[in-house]
């Protein structure tokens, strides 16, 4: 399964981005999310373990092992900013908070929410991967760990929504849409907000605050070099009837001739 392991040999640099407390906050941000992120997939994942059909039960296994080791590489990646002294533990509380909405809904919601939660990562892996500008200057063994963990990301892409299709087979077609739909624009505005919200506090850590913070990291993001932007009509497929994520085809990208997800594999 490519169980790769980074950034072990030397921590990267406070400012590891470029030496660029901005880029470095915005990435800092995002990745000290992922692994309370990636372990609620795998729970999710994980409760419809020997129901599914052998298709899709060999695909789950394999995105459990992925993302497990995703979550391991983040947490250290997260430690090493956290010596440089700031809190992303924090960060990871308020994921928890954000993914507490879902207990005591249907198992379907949680679906939902891990689908809209995919598709954000495979739209930000998509430009990480077509774009150099974005990890350009990067700490090299950062850069490679977020290049990694990008071609997984698209190369699981669609588990979680073919486990989605599988869980709702009876419901309608409407239904389907009408929630997943609902549940994209609801939890990837309020993840994105709290990215925004947890990159100014690590910038207020390094003593950049008030409108110098928020002007540096909004152009960051949406002007140079812009990646919300840019990646804002990949995201906004999932709210269009029909939408699968293999709708766009990631084969090139992900290069994968053994891949154990059918739809992933480069034809021989």
């Amino acid at each position: 399964m490519r169980d790769k392991k980074f950034c072990r040999e030397n921590s990267p640099e406070r400012w590891w981005h470029s030496n660029d407390p901005i880029a470095t906050a915005w990435y800092n941000s995002v990745s000290s999310s992922l692994p309370r992120g990636e372990q609620f997939f795998v729970e999710i994942v994980q409760g419809y373990r020997g129901q599914l059909p052998e298709k899709l039960e060999a695909e789950a296994r394999a995105f459990v092992r992925q993302e497990m080791n995703h979550a391991r590489e983040h947490n250290l990646f997260n430690r090493q900013a956290g010596q440089y002294g700031y809190d992303v533990d924090s960060i990871g509380v308020g994921i928890e908070q954000m993914l507490s909405l879902a207990r005591g809904q249907p198992v379907e919601i949680s679906l939902a929410v891990s689908i809209a939660l995919e598709h954000f990562a495979a739209s930000i892996s998509h430009k990480l991967l077509t774009d150099p500008r974005y990890l350009e200057g990067a700490n090299p063994d950062a850069a490679e760990l977020w290049k990694w963990h990008a071609i997984e990301e698209l190369e699981h892409k669609g588990l979680v929504f073919d486990v989605w299709l599988w869980a709702t087979r009876d419901w309608s077609n409407w239904k389907r849409y009408s929630t997943r739909a609902m549940v994209a624009a609801r939890i990837t505005r309020k993840f994105f907000r709290n990215r925004v919200r947890d990159a100014l506090g690590l910038l207020a850590q390094d003593g950049i605050t008030g409108w110098n913070a928020r002007w540096r990291l909004y152009k960051f993001l949406w002007l140079s070099p812009g990646m919300m932007a840019r990646m804002l009509f990949h995201w906004a497929a999932i709210l269009m009837p029909g939408f699968h994520p293999w709708n766009r085809d990631h084969r090139t990208l992900i290069q994968r001739y053994d891949s154990p997800y059918e739809a992933a594999a480069m034809p021989g």
